[in-house]
């Protein structure tokens, strides 16, 4: 099974903790659809309310290209380039969107409200500093809003780095994936409706031949590279095309 780039460079795994909160505005508390979630490890889990220092909202990140992060990714990885530090947090961050949102929607029914998401002030993890959101049938046009329209196109203009759009598509598409295989892993009932919402959101918009699905494993090729070659010591990951 070929391994993404998101499956290898952003693996983690922490607690989210319970959170009791009302729910306003008609929507619903989903404290309890999180944590479950959560259950699964990895991105799949978002801290929770709690205390708010040290967070910002991640629309701010977004006005800032994530250039904070993009610095301490260059020079951790001790690289000059920054359009590989650029590439590899627009990757880690589309990771952190897609697991939550496909998990929510496609194994506990509902999707999480992330009109007031928020990213750490130091790290790369997000925040809903309360835990509402509302019922939601399985849709790949749902999924393509939240995480594309509302967050990662957001991303992509505030960046400073130039990016091919085609790079950024493949970011993308390769952290859904990654996403969803995980989530298969963690709950092999979800398999077919896992896979065929995949396949349905690599055909739409800006996912439409950013890569190409080759078996039920969801094994994956992307049509445009991460640059992650780039980094020094740093090989070709499985879903690259060179």
């Amino acid at each position: 099974m070929m391994t993404t780039v998101a499956e290898h460079l952003f693996d983690s795994s922490f607690d989210t903790p319970r959170v009791a909160i009302s729910a306003t505005d008609g929507r619903m508390n989903i404290s309890a659809e999180l944590a479950e979630i959560a259950s699964n490890g990895g991105f799949f889990g978002l801290t929770v309310g709690g205390d708010p220092t040290g967070w910002h909202p991640v629309t701010q990140a977004y006005a800032n290209g994530f250039s904070d992060l993009i610095d301490a990714t260059i020079e951790r990885y001790g690289t000059p380039e920054v359009r590989i530090g650029a590439s590899l947090v627009h990757l880690g961050h589309a990771a952190r969107l897609w697991s939550p949102v496909l998990a929510c929607v496609l194994s506990q029914g509902v999707v999480p409200d992330l009109t007031n998401l928020q990213r750490a002030d130091n790290a790369a993890l997000l925040r809903l500093p309360e835990p509402i959101g509302e019922p939601a049938a399985p849709s790949p046009e749902l999924l393509y809003r939240v995480v594309i329209k509302d967050h990662m196109e957001p991303f992509a203009a505030g960046l400073r780095a130039k990016l091919a759009p085609a790079l950024l598509s493949g970011n993308i598409a390769s952290a859904l994936v990654g996403a969803s295989r995980a989530l298969i892993s963690a709950r092999p009932d979800l398999h077919q409706s896992v896979a065929s919402t995949t396949a349905e959101l690599l055909s739409m918009g800006r996912l439409a031949g950013s890569g190409v699905i080759a078996g039920a494993d969801l094994s994956f090729r992307r049509n445009s590279c991460c640059l992650y070659y780039r980094l020094p010591g740093a090989g070709k990951r499985g879903d690259c095309p060179l």
